[in-house]
């Protein structure tokens, strides 16, 4: 993904990182057992991707629509400061977690990969969308990734906004 001119400053001011989990940490398949449960697969590049993001003394957040334990123990095992599931409306839980933050909503990237996203895009500074995102969400993005959901494509969000700060 390459950041373009007019998006540099953008992107070098980005504090917050927030992630939807299913599509965007995932590659948005549900795996369900014969009991119910459910299990989420996670790329390790992601995770250091989000571990780089972390060191460079940067925010992170997960605001995804589902709830699962597994979430939680990926955010914790990564040290993702704002875990929020369950979340119905993503714009205002994002410009809640920058109010506790004391940061502009202009000051976050949010990834995100389907319609439920939308709302979240309209209040960040900097909309991104993985590869495999709906055409909406294609669309209303101001990056495109250029690896899918659950394939790397935080890292390469990560990596992206990283260097535009150089």
């Amino acid at each position: 993904m390459e950041i373009q001119d007019g998006l540099i400053e953008t992107a070098a001011n980005i504090k917050l990182l927030a992630l939807d989990c299913d599509g965007v940490l995932t590659d948005g398949r549900l795996y369900l057992g014969r009991n119910g449960e459910e299990l989420k697969v996670f790329h390790v590049h992601d995770g250091y991707g989000i571990v780089k993001w972390k060191n460079a003394g940067l925010l992170s957040a997960v605001i995804t629509a589902r709830e699962s334990p597994m979430v939680s123990s990926r955010a914790e095992e990564l040290g993702i400061d704002h875990v929020v599931q369950n979340a119905k409306d993503k714009a205002s839980e994002l410009l809640n977690i920058c109010r506790v933050e004391g940061i502009d909503a202009s000051e976050c990237a949010y990834v995100g990969d389907d319609n439920a996203d939308l709302a979240a895009f309209e209040v960040a500074g900097l909309p991104i969308a993985v590869a495999n995102a709906v055409p909406e969400v294609l669309a209303a993005a101001s990056l495109v990734t250029s690896k899918s959901g659950g394939a790397g494509a935080v890292r390469e969000v990560v990596e992206a906004l990283l260097a535009s700060r150089n």
